[in-house]
């Protein structure tokens, strides 16, 4: 039998127009699904030598896209925006660069000094600070616009009498919208608080040369690396009337100095099983402390001067990189025997290590063989390598919840 339908030729051409509407409406949606990204697995790796970065995913081990144009990046660090889309790239140039981690652009660019040396993002994220050289001080911008908010020079007095203007060094984020950082000539530890519209600074006396900083992962303790003695400086954040503390004095006393040939990072310090792992300067040795009195309780040697101190997220490991002449290797420690359970071999010029959050891999770059090589943290053997120009820095998304980094 045999069914005949006649229908109007408009009743047809409707029908077929909304068919075709249909399907590219389909297509479109499945497009823009298969574009949307999260941030949470993203991060950047500096490329030095170029003023680019590199936009990594490291679930899949693979570089997204490149973005250029940042300047000067031969010391150069990242933090990020609460919602992790937003990296801030501060270049030794002075330049603090605003790039879409999606869209891989940048979004905006200041000079903001002569000479900068990293930055830090405030507990809310409204701000952003930058830690400068020349001239000596801080600048902190509105993290949305780059706008300048404030600027806290770094004044001093000499014990001669002489007013000079100090580099500031060790800048990181505190609790209560609290930005802190060291001044490196006048041997001193300022806290800016960013609460309201005061900007006020409150001056602490530290040791001598103070070149670098850390905070706790809890945001309570400040310790700052002393060049110019043995020892460090300690601030307890949470009872700063106490003033500053000096812990591990004399640690290299009776021992003779190596040259040292690049500056211990303290951001890297390794915090585990109530230890602190701190890279000891001018000494082939990581000191191991007790962080209910900051006693020394054990010296570990290591085959160079330590730059990087890292701890893996679950505190089993303790990961070390080397300054100039022996730094094409990385030691790994077990943290409760102190004992060194392997020697790896990155690259030629080990640089900088990041942990992906929950700790399963590190990412280690060496900046004169232009790799990052990926290792599991449970076997110590390499899974991936990523080409880069002279990588150096490595920054995940998931500092954008971490305090002080």
């Amino acid at each position: 039998m045999k069914l005949e339908f006649n229908l109007p030729g408009k009743l047809i051409a409707a029908l077929l127009l909304a068919f075709v509407l249909g399907g590219c409406q389909v297509f479109t949606e499945t497009q823009s699904r298969s574009e949307v990204m999260g941030t949470g697995d993203l991060g950047l790796i500096i490329e030095r030598a170029s003023g680019s970065v590199l936009v990594i995913n490291t679930s899949r081990h693979e570089v997204l896209g490149r973005i250029d144009g940042l300047g000067d990046l031969s010391h150069a660090s990242v933090v990020y925006s609460r919602d992790a889309r937003y990296g801030y790239v501060f270049g030794r140039d002075g330049g603090l660069t605003k790039v879409d981690l999606l869209s891989q652009s940048v979004v905006d660019r200041v000079i903001q000094s002569g000479n900068s040396i990293g930055g830090a993002i405030s507990q809310d994220g409204r701000y952003v600070a930058v830690s400068n050289y020349e001239p000596g001080g801080v600048k902190v911008f509105d993290s949305q616009t780059l706008e300048l908010v404030a600027e806290i020079p770094a004044t001093y007095t000499s014990g001669e009498g002489q007013v000079g203007q100090s580099k500031t060094v060790g800048l990181v984020d505190a609790p209560g919208n609290l930005f802190v950082f060291s001044l490196f000539e006048a041997g001193e530890i300022w806290i800016l608080d960013m609460s309201d519209d005061s900007a006020e600074v409150t001056r602490f006396e530290a040791g001598e040369s103070p070149y670098d900083a850390l905070i706790t992962p809890d945001g309570r303790y400040y310790i700052a690396g002393l060049f110019g003695e043995d020892g460090l400086s300690l601030l307890d954040l949470w009872n700063p009337a106490q003033g500053v503390t000096e812990i591990l004095p004399g640690y290299g006393k009776g021992e003779q100095k190596l040259p040292v040939y690049k500056m211990p990072h303290l951001e890297g310090w390794a915090i585990a099983d109530g230890r602190a792992f701190v890279p000891a300067v001018g000494h082939h040795q990581v000191l191991v402390a007790d962080m209910n009195d900051w006693s020394l309780v054990d010296r570990i040697p290591v085959q160079g001067q330590p730059v990087f101190v890292m701890a893996s997220p679950d505190n089993r490991q303790i990961w070390v990189s080397f300054a100039h002449p022996n730094n094409d290797v990385v030691q790994v420690i077990d943290s409760q025997t102190r004992d060194i359970v392997r020697t790896l071999e990155p690259g030629s010029a080990v640089l900088h290590m990041e942990f992906t959050p929950r700790g399963e891999e590190v990412w280690v770059s060496a900046r004169d063989s232009n790799r990052v090589t990926v290792y599991n943290t449970r076997t110590l053997e390499p899974v991936a390598t990523i080409n880069a120009e002279k990588p150096s820095g490595i920054f995940f998304t998931s500092r954008a919840h971490a305090l002080g980094l």
